[in-house]
């Protein structure tokens, strides 16, 4: 059988912990609370353009919409996927090459296709 050592905290060492475990959580619903209301204001937003609002133009709309997405994936890959815990900087910095060289791609191809 395999050797177990079994480890107690002292009440400091549980303190820190719940501590901690209490701050990510409140970080977790806040973040959470932040894309929702990112969600809803995407959602009014193409609704006041479909019903033709004036100031919501799909000019104006679509690259907004774009942000919003882009903070959301960000928000999500650091605070849903924990990217922004220790010892994760080489996975993320592989995820980040990856997502760099895909826009790269995307805009070297229409930029190729906007000129000809």
């Amino acid at each position: 059988m395999a050797d177990l050592e079994i480890y107690a905290k002292t009440p400091g060492e549980y303190d820190i912990g719940r501590r901690r475990g209490r701050q990510e959580m409140r970080s977790q619903v806040i973040m959470f609370s932040l894309m929702i209301f990112l969600t809803l204001i995407s959602f009014t937003m193409v609704i006041a353009s479909n019903a033709e609002v004036i100031g919501f133009s799909k000019f104006m709309v679509i690259p907004v919409l774009m942000l919003f997405a882009g903070v959301q994936v960000g928000l999500q890959l650091f605070y849903f996927m924990h990217m922004k815990e220790k010892g994760h900087g080489t996975p993320a910095m592989f995820m980040f090459t990856g997502a760099l060289l895909a826009f790269l791609t995307v805009l070297t191809f229409v930029t190729i296709v906007w000129w000809n």
